[in-house]
């Protein structure tokens, strides 16, 4: 890999102290070349924020990276005959990706490297006095949390990724750090876990910064006024990032037949508080969809990325971008195919069919679906990624605007994972209700552990009284029939019975998470908890049928291809 340059100059990423509270909507410049020096930027509690702001035009540099790299190689994008020889080098499953840059890891070292000089100035500056405390704790936790993201993003890319923990101020390589390591996924998710554990510097993680109580402190009850609302969206989420950490150190514990119990557990208590947080609260979710599949779900599906901002009802996390203030992406670029975009990637004919697929997709034949009609357009004769590009709307009304939102988790994510750690956790009722067709009054009992975590407003009877849109299910919701799926170990023998629960949850997965950069990690998650690559080969390879790449790609798989390959050692 060429060596990461990354360097700060004085706030030249970041608002203008003397401006800061007439610009702050502005805080945001993508450009990757800013510069930082080595002195120390932060001398006041204002700047303790607007450096954190820098790491944040960091992660928006990255935030479609995942997305084209993984989903060029998953299962159902392909590429256009105006596609570039970089992405058609990633679709054939080339091995040597060295002068790649879409493979090339280099900016989301960028922004660990970012957090890693954040931190240290922030250790440094908490010595002077009148350090608010409280804001301080809060932004070292979420710098933190950045960069456990970041390293758990790296590993389900790559398999691998280089530890350091030394902030570097000037152009070098990484390999000049006293303190870094290569490490696989293995090591990178318990290096991460014990950071998410110990904390830093005796801060816990599990804080957050709340923005509207900083800028917008009269909003603080109304955050849906609040011009500010989407800044707390920014950092990833402490339960569901551990969350999901557990989920993969629980997959490495079962390839080696080890008992994993207990990080299925604590994923699924995690995931059911943060979701318990919006669906117990009258407020939010008597009468609103909020953080929980309903029946409001496909009336406000496409709203997921029509919204100038993120859906509030769905977000959990995202990457906010705003074309008018030069935050852009290339998600539109690659996808659209009205000009002055590319169109180099186009949905799959073999990808497409899967919607309507009733055996892939029960209950899809014969009729259009919502994930369907949200994530497939057509312009002049040419399908395209529509989910981004919402024609006609009054959001993104030009087609060079490059400003959608990527989402780090949503709240159907949440449910996805609770039901893989269900699973795991031989709660296959529980399971089978949040994946299909939603937590019934007349199953739920608070006394079954089967419904451990779970309180009674996800039914139609919450303690408030009768709840107008109580839980449907992640296929449910959208009039789906039940996909499948196991729900007693006497119907097979316990270990085929959670795989193959767990194949329906990757199925379903396919369909929901379509071009958002998760499927492709979850299914290396599957390959590596079975052993078994053809998890990964027998959905990807056939849209090669059209080019006769099929064997061949599929060779690559089973041969450990699913991780992009790229030399993380540093020359």
């Amino acid at each position: 890999m060429k060596k990461i340059i990354y360097s700060i100059s004085e706030l030249a990423f970041a608002i203008l102290v003397s401006n800061i509270f007439i610009s702050c909507t502005d805080f945001f410049d993508p450009n990757t070349d800013d510069e930082l020096n080595g002195e120390d930027y932060i001398s006041s509690n204002t700047e303790m924020y607007t450096g954190f702001l820098g790491i944040m035009t960091k992660v928006q540099a990255i935030g479609d990276k995942e997305i084209l790299l993984t989903d060029t190689r998953g299962e159902l994008l392909e590429p256009t005959d105006n596609s570039n020889k970089q992405l058609i080098a990633l679709y054939d499953y080339d091995t040597d990706l060295q002068n790649n840059s879409y493979a090339d890891p280099a900016g989301y070292y960028e922004v660990i490297i970012a957090c890693n000089d954040y931190l240290a100035k922030m250790k440094a500056y908490k010595k002077k006095p009148g350090v608010d405390e409280t804001v301080y704790d809060n932004l070292v936790a979420s710098a933190a949390r950045i960069k456990v993201w970041i390293y758990k993003t790296l590993g389900e890319i790559y398999g691998k990724a280089v530890w350091f923990d030394d902030p570097i101020t000037k152009i070098t390589s990484i390999a000049d750090s006293t303190n870094f390591k290569v490490m696989n996924m293995p090591q990178l998710v318990d290096k991460c876990l014990s950071v998410m554990d110990n904390g830093i510097d005796s801060i816990t993680l599990n804080r957050n910064i709340d923005w509207i109580a900083w800028l917008d402190p009269e909003n603080i009850t109304s955050i849906a006024r609040s011009q500010y609302r989407k800044w707390n969206y920014m950092v990833p989420p402490f339960n569901g990032l551990y969350a999901e950490l557990c989920l993969w150190k629980g997959a490495f514990l079962d390839s080696k037949k080890q008992d994993a119990t207990i990080y299925y557990q604590k994923a699924a208590d995690l995931l059911l508080a943060s979701l318990n947080t919006y669906i117990g609260d009258e407020n939010y979710s008597g009468n609103s969809p909020y953080w929980l599949p309903t029946a409001t779900t496909p009336g406000h599906y496409k709203s997921y990325w029509d919204y100038e901002q993120p859906y509030a009802a769905e977000t959990i996390a995202a990457i906010i971008y705003d074309y008018s203030k030069n935050q852009t992406n290339t998600l539109l670029k690659h996808f659209s195919n009205e000009y002055p975009n590319k169109y180099w990637l186009r949905p799959s004919q073999i990808g497409m069919n899967r919607f309507s697929d009733n055996d892939f997709n029960p209950g899809a034949s014969g009729g259009k679906t919502t994930r369907a009609e949200c994530l497939f357009g057509m312009n002049n004769g040419c399908y395209y990624i529509a989910k981004y590009r919402s024609v006609g709307s009054a959001f993104r009304a030009n087609p060079y605007q490059d400003d959608v939102h990527i989402y780090i988790y949503r709240a159907t994510q949440y449910h996805m994972m609770l039901a893989e750690a269900l699973n795991h956790l031989k709660r296959f009722r529980a399971m089978n209700a949040v994946l299909n067709s939603g937590v019934k009054t007349a199953d739920f009992s608070p006394t079954d552990p089967e419904w451990k975590g779970f309180t009674p407003n996800w039914t139609s009877s919450a303690v408030w009284g009768t709840r107008k849109y109580p839980s449907m299910g992640i296929r449910g919701c959208l009039n789906l029939a039940a996909r499948p799926v196991k729900t007693d170990t006497d119907e097979l023998v316990k270990d085929s019975t959670i795989k193959y629960n767990d194949m329906a949850i990757l199925n379903e997965t396919m369909l929901e998470f379509a071009c958002e950069g998760k499927i492709y990690p979850e299914m290396n998650r599957m390959a590596m908890r079975y052993k078994d690559p053809s998890i990964v080969a027998d959905r990807v390879c056939p849209k090669y049928q059209r080019t006769g790449r099929e064997g061949v790609i599929r060779s690559k798989i089973m041969a450990g291809g699913y991780w992009v390959p790229f030399d993380l050692k540093f020359k």
